[in-house]
């Protein structure tokens, strides 16, 4: 299959591994990544477009036609914000590209990264995870092909990536017991990447990816 992908959050440690899964994968023959400040990464298969304000798609929206992916890696922490700011750069920002991509490409799959914990319902105590938990449901109301929830809990980052966060960092050498006695919560970064190229590749029985369900489509035979 070709996978002609946009991806955003490549300067971040999830978008960085994610965009690495792509540039190595022999499916995924183009892929765009869309920063405020440039990857720093070069490959034949790689465009950048630097655009500094992600609620108005407009300007660039002629240069996001024919991609048959998104995956979407920005985000941010709530930690100290208000649920009205977080809102906006949550909600509302990843819906603007959204909308602008389905509009654009009606054979697009788009993958979504959410977190473990995200509220479905929109009604929980946790801000961020009904503010999440509405981010996905009205991606999943949207005209695309298809459109898939990935909510990773622990991720192992892959060898050679700059924008690991310290924490990980810190704890990585835990992982092997993690992955031993809580698989359900840790996965690698690699196999988000590989499970989201699998998605746009065969698809996936339910929208909504678990860590389980992430490992399980990250090794699709």
């Amino acid at each position: 299959m070709d996978i002609r992908a946009i991806i955003t959050g490549s300067t971040g440690m999830v978008g960085e591994g994610v965009l690495h899964e792509c540039l190595q994968h022999p499916d995924v023959t183009a892929v765009l990544v869309i920063n405020r400040k440039p990857c720093g990464v070069q490959h034949p298969k790689l465009k950048e477009i630097i655009h500094e304000d992600f609620y108005d798609m407009l300007p660039i929206a002629a240069q996001l036609h024919d991609y048959n992916a998104c995956y979407f890696c920005l985000g941010v922490s709530s930690v100290g914000m208000k649920e009205a700011a977080y809102k906006r750069v949550t909600y509302d920002l990843t819906m603007e590209l959204a909308k602008t991509l389905a509009a654009l490409n009606s054979d697009m799959t788009f993958c979504y990264v959410s977190g473990g914990g995200t509220d479905s319902t929109e009604k929980g105590r946790s801000m961020w995870a009904r503010v999440k938990g509405k981010t996905e449901n009205d991606l999943l109301k949207l005209p695309f092909k298809a459109a898939y929830m990935f909510r990773p809990g622990f991720m192992l980052s892959s060898d050679g990536m700059k924008n690991t966060q310290a924490f990980y960092k810190y704890v990585a050498w835990m992982y092997p017991f993690f992955r031993r006695y809580f698989p359900q919560w840790v996965s690698t970064l690699a196999e988000l990447g590989q499970a989201m190229i699998n998605a746009t590749r065969y698809g996936y029985a339910k929208p909504v990816l678990e860590v389980k369900d992430i490992v399980s489509l990250a090794h699709h035979p």
